[in-house]
């Protein structure tokens, strides 16, 4: 089965699925961290989604594409850190830090393995230069 979308790669709703449970989890932060740990983690477990789409549109270029992977990477640590803050902070159960560093991990795996094996993934096109093959 050819894949069409970054939204049919299984890291891609993993992801996806991180990013809507940090958002419900830390709708429960106090106010107090509205604009620090709660904005932070919620951008930070966005961007891995974000930045898959965008490398998924990048495919064409294996550097592009292995950089946005990159970005996914280092926002999914991120991301974890973040929910390291929250349980040390007590605004989550430590159940709840175990489930969701667990999908950060798989996540980082994931994206590992497509960062050390991008050709499966990347596009690739018999004419160097397409858009002037017909001037």
């Amino acid at each position: 089965m050819q894949i069409r979308s970054a939204k049919e790669l299984i890291v891609y709703q993993k992801a996806y699925q991180l990013a809507m449970e940090v958002f419900r989890i830390s709708k429960l932060f106090p106010p107090e961290e509205r604009y620090a740990l709660t904005s932070q983690v919620r951008r930070s477990s966005r961007s891995i989604c974000l930045n898959l789409r965008e490398a998924w549109a990048k495919r064409r270029y294996k550097a592009h594409f292995i950089s946005k992977l990159t970005d996914c990477d280092g926002e999914n640590s991120e991301t974890e850190t973040s929910l390291d803050f929250a349980r040390d902070c007590g605004y989550i159960p430590e159940q709840e830090h175990i489930k969701l560093t667990g999908l950060c991990s798989e996540i980082g795996k994931m994206l590992g393995r497509m960062i050390q094996k991008p050709t499966g993934f990347i596009i690739s096109h018999p004419d160097p230069c397409p858009l002037t093959s017909d001037l």
